[in-house]
């Protein structure tokens, strides 16, 4: 009898022991945070990319850009997602780009080349979602921002200011006895206007008059060459997306009639065009990654200062400079990069 009751106590003692160490561990349960399995995944991010027009330098710049983010960690179908859009060169198509992008609620909106950047900014403008663009030349004379430093309209992005001087100072240099430069724009890309109207400043310095003809779309383009390429010495194309889209009918006419024509990035001198001073629009698209990782990680866009992007390399195509007896000029021969067609 007494064994057995020795053992009912020691079972006892036993049963109290592990209820106490229950009461325990339901205490320190509580104490802990409670995970939400939704919490513990990584946030998939959004973001739509809009391009307005499907030529060379627009590609590297998206090119750049999404190799950018794979660089700050951001890899397409895992952390994030992109809606690739292009506009064609179309601005009704850019509008309604944006207008998608904005009813989806994106995380980040990156527009690449100004038309496509303004239709973004009216699409978001009174949404939260922040609009990152690229290839704007001239980003306050577009409205996208109210400064360059403080931007303070929900957006920001890289500017490619073209070295205009060095281009002026280029043609100059091929071309010592030129007296007319002409230049085709399109009347509606304020970044064209923007770079047509510090070109006009700079002629004078270096004895060039600008002769300009402005243009509504494609269809008004081969005419207008026709007329241009009757009034000047040499033609310089700017970044300008509707004539950059019909560069060939610019260069098969200018050289029937042995008209050297000046580009403003190395893709348009792979093209036929004979030498450029160029702006590396791959690593601008890099750049423009760089801040879109920032805006993802919390930033305000508003806050962010746009970044200029202005250093440039002299290039030059040697078989359009063959074709139109063109010589390169002493000053060039060990600074320039000779490139060959695509």
């Amino acid at each position: 009898m007494k064994k057995i009751s020795e053992k009912l106590s020691r079972d006892l003692r036993l049963i109290k022991i592990l209820s106490l160490a229950t009461v325990l561990a339901l205490i320190l349960a509580s104490c802990l945070p409670t995970r939400n399995p939704q919490q513990t995944k990584e946030k998939v991010f959004r973001v739509g990319l809009t391009q307005y027009a499907p030529h060379p330098s627009l590609d590297n710049i998206r090119d750049g850009f999404i190799q950018g983010l794979e660089e700050e960690g951001f890899s397409d179908g895992e952390n994030i997602i992109f809606d690739i859009s292009n506009a064609d060169g179309k601005g009704e198509n850019a509008a309604l780009i944006a207008q998608n992008y904005v009813a989806k609620n994106y995380d980040l909106i990156t527009a690449i080349a100004t038309p496509s950047a303004m239709a973004a900014h009216c699409a978001a403008d009174g949404t939260d979602i922040p609009l990152l663009f690229s290839a704007v030349s001239d980003p306050v004379f577009a409205k996208l921002v109210e400064s360059l430093e403080v931007p303070a309209r929900g957006a920001s992005g890289t500017a490619d200011i073209l070295p205009l001087e060095k281009q002026m100072k280029m043609i100059r240099a091929f071309l010592p006895k030129a007296k007319k430069i002409g230049v085709l724009y399109t009347t509606n890309e304020v970044n064209s206007q923007s770079h047509l109207e510090s070109f006009r400043e700079l002629a004078p310095n270096y004895g060039f008059e600008i002769i300009a003809i402005g243009v509504n779309g494609p269809s008004d383009i081969p005419l207008a060459v026709d007329s241009l390429l009757t009034q000047v010495d040499c033609v310089n194309n700017f970044t300008d997306n509707n004539v950059v889209n019909n560069l060939d009918t610019l260069i098969e006419k200018a050289n029937e009639k042995k008209i050297p024509v000046f580009g403003s990035e190395e893709e348009q001198v792979r093209k036929g065009c004979i030498a450029s001073e160029s702006i590396d629009y791959f690593e601008l698209g890099r750049i423009t990654a760089q801040m879109a990782a920032r805006i993802l990680r919390g930033e305000k866009v508003d806050e962010m200062p746009v970044q200029l992007i202005s250093e440039s390399k002299p290039v030059a195509n040697a078989d359009a400079m063959a074709a139109l007896k063109v010589d390169l000029p002493a000053e060039y021969s060990e600074s320039i990069e000779y490139l060959t067609g695509n």
